[in-house]
């Protein structure tokens, strides 16, 4: 018997999502320009409860893009530029000893906010990267043996520069999975770069950017998306897809169960910011690459002959083949 998705009569409802989500990523254009698919997607992260891990060059709008979306989705956010002296103190917070009240008061960290900077997270100690760890997981910090929730919703948008640079280090395989999503956003065009040039003749365009919806609208908006249906035919496709880096000859490690179902979530995301209650083929196959290229890595063959995690993550969706819904499973 087919499955079928859900009735989708609500169609005034979902293009009401629809606008929500495009009113949030057009005030992101004003400061970011022609990089509208990178702000799709961070949107998407974001809708998925997801954490997003930005890798590129100094001086291409990464720092500017997640000061936007704090702003824009009227979230509290907090910066932490890292650095290799920032301690595991300065992101979960400390007791200290208040004689005056004869007890240990806590004082809280920069991840007691909605959205977190985590700008250059690779020149900082491995000590410091872990501290994160509990909290992109769990949503919660454990302080002298006591653990507190952070606000409700909770985002970390991290910065990184290219492995390489002066001064960074390669963050940890359990560290990396913990990012819903790795983007890169590139250099501008030249006609991009102009329109960038011409609109700060007066001021930073951030100063522009209002927000358009608030932090319970945004956890409206990522409970929402957790709805969108998914066909029985999607979730074999997408399982077929991890299986097959596994088992790739130029991979050492393919995508982990946690990346398949980072791969559900965001394919659920596409399919509520296209205005749909239900995913198709090209959510998960739009999603891959961003959630694969960070769980991957190559083995010795694939950098001798000068291959790319991209090239292999393209190369894999023409390994399995696209389902037809309706197709029984």
């Amino acid at each position: 018997m087919r499955e079928e998705p859900p009735c989708t009569e609500r169609k005034s409802d979902l293009e009401q999502i629809r606008n929500d989500a495009h009113l949030v990523m057009d005030e992101v254009s004003k400061v970011i320009v022609g990089k509208d698919d990178c702000i799709e997607k961070v949107m998407a992260a974001i809708l998925a409860r997801g954490h997003v891990l930005l890798e590129d060059v100094p001086g291409v709008g990464k720092t500017e893009m997640a000061i936007a979306f704090s702003r824009a989705c009227g979230l509290k956010s907090n910066r932490v530029q890292f650095t290799p002296d920032v301690m595991p103190a300065d992101l979960t917070g400390f007791s200290l000893y208040q004689k005056e009240e004869g007890r240990f008061v806590y004082h809280p960290g920069a991840v007691m906010c909605n959205l977190l900077l985590a700008d250059e997270i690779n020149r900082t100690s491995p000590k410091t990267q872990s501290a994160l760890l509990e909290v992109m997981e769990e949503g919660n910090v454990t302080v002298d043996g006591v653990t507190r929730q952070v606000p409700r919703p909770f985002i970390v948008l991290a910065t990184q520069n290219p492995v390489g640079s002066f001064g960074t280090q390669r963050l940890p395989e359990a560290q990396m999975d913990r990012f819903l999503i790795c983007i890169s956003m590139g250099y501008p065009s030249v006609e991009d770069e102009i329109a960038m040039l011409k609109s700060r003749r007066q001021g930073r365009p951030l100063a522009q950017v209002a927000p358009v919806i608030d932090g319970e609208k945004l956890q409206n908006m990522q409970e929402e998306t957790e709805e969108i249906f998914i066909h029985d035919a999607l979730y074999k496709y997408m399982t077929l897809l991890s299986a097959a880096t596994r088992e790739h000859e130029l991979l050492e490690l393919g995508i982990s169960p946690r990346g398949t179902l980072a791969l559900g979530k965001m394919a659920r995301a596409y399919a509520y910011i296209a205005g749909r209650n239900y995913c198709v083929p090209k959510d998960i196959k739009r999603a891959f690459s961003d959630v694969g290229i960070h769980r991957i890595r190559l083995n010795q063959k694939a950098r001798i002959s000068g291959k790319r995690a991209e090239d292999i993550l393209e190369e894999t969706l023409g390994r399995v083949k696209e389902p037809r819904l309706g197709e029984r499973v």
